[in-house]
């Protein structure tokens, strides 16, 4: 790994992972805790809308992507809270809506266009120095706004019916949270894509959640082993030329087993000396 930092675009891509794992951390922790991962794959498929129009008109598509992923987890979270239909049905369609109309639009632009797989399954190692400062800054934004509302955060995450009557905007803090989402998913677009990305918003903390309790704690350690996955990941794709996002997940979904062994064999260990004690 030491040898592949030499190239700028190595130490881009692992800088945007490590700049990504700081999102994952936080906010993953928040998409299981609140078992919204649905709405997560919903908001992460329908910023392709964003893609499209960014390059159908000319713009950037990651800013397209904020945009429209903004404006998704907006909608999803109205649909979540006040409608009478199956939200998931609902979520289901704009999610489809989302990629159909991105996909309608880039059908319409002319010229070629070369790197639009980039956005569904990552391009990690492309990733440009701009881009870098961008995902700092919605990291910088991220911690901030959780820093500020933690306690109404864990309120709403742990108690909802709680939470509302000690007078916490319940309301206006799920679409906060549903739009920090949309920014972390912006953020991973570049990482892994559209397609795999909810793998790495939801494991670490699945795998965190497993063995600490405190909030807080949960957070940093699912930084710390999406930090851990991105980096083994780059390494590995770099050693065995292996796509990167993939390459990543599949890292992921291994430690991801591997934890849920070792929670089973604790357990099972916790009962035996139970049962000898007994």
């Amino acid at each position: 790994m030491i040898e592949a930092l030499q190239f700028d675009f190595m130490r881009n891509a692992l800088l945007a992972g490590l700049l990504a794992s700081i999102a994952c951390g936080i906010i993953g922790t928040f998409v299981v805790l609140n078992r919204i991962v649905f709405i997560s794959g919903g908001i992460a498929h329908a910023a392709y809308g964003g893609v499209g129009l960014g390059y159908f008109f000319g713009f950037s598509p990651i800013l397209g992507a904020v945009g429209f992923s903004l404006l998704a987890a907006l909608g999803m979270g109205l649909v979540q809270r006040h409608t009478r239909q199956r939200a998931d049905t609902l979520i289901g369609v704009l999610w489809a809506l989302g990629m159909a109309t991105g996909i309608i639009l880039i059908d319409l632009t002319p010229g070629y266009k070369a790197d639009l797989l980039s956005y569904l399954f990552g391009s990690i190692l492309a990733v440009p120095t701009g881009d870098l400062w961008l995902m700092l800054g919605l990291d910088l934004v991220i911690v901030a706004l959780v820093a500020l509302l933690y306690k109404e955060l864990l309120a709403l995450s742990f108690d909802e019916t709680y939470a509302t009557v000690a007078n916490v905007p319940v309301g206006a803090l799920n679409l906060l949270l549903i739009g920090l989402i949309a920014l972390t998913v912006v953020m991973l677009m570049r990482v892994v894509g559209l397609i795999l990305l909810i793998a790495l918003l939801t494991i670490p903390a699945a795998i965190a959640g497993q063995f600490v309790r405190d909030m807080r704690a949960m957070m940093l350690l699912a930084g710390g082993l999406g930090m851990l996955f991105t980096t083994l990941g780059l390494w590995l794709s770099y050693t065995l030329n292996l796509t990167s996002g993939a390459t990543i997940i599949l890292v992921s979904a291994l430690a991801f087993l591997i934890s849920l062994g070792l929670r089973a064999l604790t357990s099972r260990s916790v009962r035996a000396t139970g049962e000898f004690g007994a």
